[in-house]
């Protein structure tokens, strides 16, 4: 019995240590890089002010489109509104953070993903009747995607 509540008394404190681990990584900052060669259209046309940035994860991008920052998941094809204020700039990458991500998507439709030679093409529309985000991402020479 004794031998029992010894092992009990191991594995809640491993468990414990795992729960403090995940607690600090949830609210850990992440550091996201620009992506280079990226195309960004908004209804046909290039916007005055743009940047696109990637994290570790392939077919998640952090885009700035005007004052707008908005997250990318080409894989879910789900699209979410950030907080500007937990965006931070540090030289040409950016810091945010996981953890601050909305609940919700924003609405979506009509996603299109495609390859287009050296490029991977991601169009979608804002709404069922919004505007249009045209990406193009370059691939590898082995035909994945570089972001």
């Amino acid at each position: 019995m004794r031998w029992m509540s010894r092992t009990n008394l191991v594995l809640a404190v491993a468990l414990i240590g795992v729960c403090i681990n995940m607690a600090q990584a949830a609210g850990e900052k992440v550091i996201w890089k620009p992506v280079q060669f990226a195309i960004v259209r908004y209804n046909e046309d290039a916007p005055a002010s743009w940047n696109m940035y990637h994290g570790e994860k392939k077919g998640v991008l952090l885009l700035r489109l005007w004052r707008r920052y908005l997250l990318v998941n080409t894989l879910e094809q789900e699209v979410y509104e950030l907080d500007p204020d937990k965006v931070k700039a540090q030289g040409e990458n950016v810091e945010w953070s996981p953890s601050d991500l909305p609940t919700d998507p924003i609405e979506t439709s009509e996603w299109k993903a495609r390859d287009v030679g050296p490029m991977r093409r991601v169009k979608f529309r804002f709404g069922k009747t919004g505007n249009f985000l045209d990406i193009q991402l370059p691939l590898l020479v082995n035909g994945k995607p570089a972001y």
